[in-house]
């Protein structure tokens, strides 16, 4: 297929995760036209080839696929239904929601789309920003089996799809993966408290226990991160907040108790509650060390 045969696609949303989303696409030799409610931030795409629109509703005019990758399900529901995209969008187009939202939400979209003659998908990712910047993301894909085979050239240069079962289930294993990921932080965040206050280092703990058991890529990123005491935002923790509070509200419509991501849950509301939300998710050994009465190893160092 030759660059001038490819599906068109519109990118609405460049943020952290976006921006680098589209960088991939576009050596793909994919016309990209991209928004965001920042327009300076879709304006720093265009060096890279992207077409730049100034509302949504423009940005989709003639797209054959629309990536949606937003901060929330009202952002997307607002995007898609309120600012003209639905009625822009033309018959046949396939709206591919890469955002981390609701479960019941996505299928309300994917009805209200069905409406209009649009094919919709979630497709939530893992994987973070470096995962974006280096096309190794993991795309969890709700919907129908054929229109995601189709979308299967696009996807490509982000990452690597999984059909994971009909609409809304991409949500929920994105929820499901964020209930690891939280976990996971708190883990190791503890782990690494107990090792200072026991007199290790925090830094040749997490290179001794490397290629263990324990061994993860929460361990390997994060875990660096603690160390480091870098907490400039990859994850936001208000977003980890905002998608355990989706996991509580599954949990509960399916009759389901979850102790270990509740605890969790309560952990990063009263971090972000502090003010905290817009440092990166890893800052939640911040937390664990200030109801601990203990300092970081950098500070303990001085």
């Amino acid at each position: 297929m030759t660059s001038s045969e490819r599906r068109k696609i519109a990118f609405l949303g460049t943020g952290l995760m976006g921006a680098p989303m589209v960088r991939r696409l576009l050596p793909a030799s994919f016309p990209v036209t991209v928004w965001n409610r920042d327009l300076r931030k879709a304006e720093a795409l265009a060096p890279f080839g992207a077409t730049v629109t100034a509302s949504p509703a423009e940005a989709v005019d003639g797209a054959d696929i629309v990536f949606t990758m937003l901060s929330d399900g009202a952002a997307v529901t607002d995007v898609l239904f309120s600012q003209g995209v639905a009625e822009a969008l033309k018959q046949g187009a396939v709206v591919v929601d890469m955002s981390s939202i609701a479960p019941p939400i996505a299928r309300d979209h994917a009805s209200k789309l069905a409406d209009h003659g649009i094919a919709h998908v979630d497709a939530p990712v893992s994987g973070g920003v470096v995962g974006a910047e280096a096309g190794t993301l993991a795309i969890m894909a709700g919907g129908d089996a054929a229109v995601i085979e189709a979308l299967t050239e696009v996807f490509a240069p982000l990452g690597r799809v999984t059909h994971v079962g009909p609409s809304g289930a991409g949500q929920i294993c994105k929820l499901a993966n964020q209930q690891i990921v939280a976990i996971t932080i708190g883990a190791v965040a503890e782990a690494l408290m107990l090792v200072e206050a026991g007199g290790a280092s925090r830094e040749k703990f997490r290179e001794a226990i490397r290629g263990g058991f324990a061994e993860s890529r929460i361990l390997d990123l994060h875990g660096q991160r603690m160390v480091d005491r870098n907490f400039e935002p990859g994850g936001l923790s208000r977003l980890q907040l905002k998608d355990l509070n989706a996991v509580a509200a599954m949990a509960e419509a399916l009759s389901l108790e979850l102790p270990l991501t509740e605890d969790i849950r309560q952990a990063f509301e009263k971090f972000v509650a502090e003010g905290n939300g817009e440092l990166d998710h890893s800052a939640l050994l911040l937390h664990l060390e200030k109801i601990n009465h203990r300092k970081g190893a950098a500070d303990d160092r001085n």
